[in-house]
């Protein structure tokens, strides 16, 4: 079988750091040791290589994008890149790859599947019907897809081994020298980043790792400043994006990830969509390290509260507060949330799972009319 993935922005500096671009890659990687597999993105030049995983990587000139949208790159050459597939799993609904890979592919007779990373879109019932099936992340995300739940599986996302690696030096090493708080994210409102630096208490580091997001307008696009305005005169370090390694390092550091999305920003805007899973999560959790998240969207099916972290009240300052003073002056706790939360990600959670269920998935596809 081979499997062809198609994403509409790359993950890392060439593209986004974002967990939509950091799921089709590890996604890819876990594929590729069990079958055929290759990852299509889109960039201002052709190029293709091999991985050491065994994932083939081939990224597609794009001729520009539409609206300007880094999610809808216009790239001609993207027909010629799914002959030979068996299975086009595109990444992002309503993205235009998506749709135009989702129509070549039922035209030749391909299994067409998608996984659902949050992006908003029009005409939700036609382009719903572009696809055989809908590989959720979450139980949440599969409820708000118009696909049927016998055609929307769970396969939830993973963590990689560097951070089980980096959390499991850090506990011989003595989880005592766990400090600070970090958050991992786009700097964009409605990961709600201003409510976790008015939370923060007196004596709390906290570091701030990620790039802007791509707000086209103000206020929100002025938000990361506005995010440093606030930071002044606290202990807040703004470390920008980084890759797996130092992540890892950082996340198994850390006393606890802080994940304070919000359904209101700060500016009064409603969101739609703020979590479908939370993928750095589940990578903190994998580092043995507790986390505070918010209970909105499917963050709940992850982190459990009490068990693998806390949840709080979606913009509640005082509870968050409350809830980072708890975790820093009870390392017990912290330490017994952290065990349990690397046990309950390496027992369900890894990408070989996840690739393991997508690929059943696959099957079950080939026999849906």
């Amino acid at each position: 079988m081979k499997v062809t993935l198609v994403a509409p922005t790359p993950f890392g500096r060439a593209g986004i750091y974002g967990g939509g671009e950091r799921y089709p890659l590890e996604l890819g990687r876990a594929l590729a040791r069990h079958t055929e597999c290759e990852l299509v993105s889109f960039g201002g030049r052709s190029a293709q290589w091999r991985e050491s995983s065994g994932l083939m990587r081939r990224q597609v000139r794009s001729v520009g994008t539409l609206r300007g949208h880094p999610a809808h790159p216009i790239a001609p050459r993207l027909l010629s890149e799914l002959r030979g597939s068996d299975v086009v799993h595109v990444h992002h609904l309503y993205a235009l790859p998506s749709q135009v890979a989702a129509l070549l592919g039922r035209c030749r007779g391909n299994r067409v599947v998608v996984t659902d990373h949050g992006l908003t879109g029009r005409w939700a019932d036609l382009v719903a019907k572009l696809y055989q099936c809908h590989l959720a992340v979450s139980d949440y995300s599969a409820k708000r897809v118009r696909i049927p739940p016998e055609r929307s599986p769970v396969v939830y996302g993973g963590a990689v081994d560097a951070m089980f690696d980096a959390g499991a030096a850090r506990a011989a090493g003595g989880d005592s020298t766990r400090a600070g708080l970090l958050f991992v994210g786009r700097l964009t409102p409605h990961k709600g980043v201003d409510r976790l630096i008015r939370a923060l208490p007196d004596g709390v580091r906290l570091t701030v790792v990620g790039s802007g997001g791509h707000d086209d307008n103000e206020p929100e696009r002025s938000y990361p400043q506005l995010l440093r305005g606030m930071a002044a005169g606290k202990d807040v370090h703004f470390a920008g994006p980084v890759g797996t390694p130092q992540l890892a390092t950082l996340l198994a550091a850390s006393e606890a990830l802080v994940l304070p999305s919000v359904e209101r920003t700060c500016f009064g805007r409603r969101i739609e969509v703020s979590e479908l899973l939370g993928l750095v999560a589940l990578e903190a959790m994998a580092a043995g390290t507790p986390v505070i998240a918010s209970r909105l969207g499917g963050v709940p099916e992850v982190v459990l509260h009490g068990e693998t972290g806390l949840l709080v009240t979606p913009g509640d300052v005082t509870g968050l507060r409350s809830r980072i003073a708890q975790l820093h002056g009870d390392r017990r706790l912290a330490r017994r949330l952290g065990r349990t939360a690397s046990e309950w990600v390496a027992s369900r959670f890894t990408w070989d799972h996840v690739a393991l269920r997508c690929l059943a998935a696959y099957e079950q596809a080939g026999s849906v009319e």
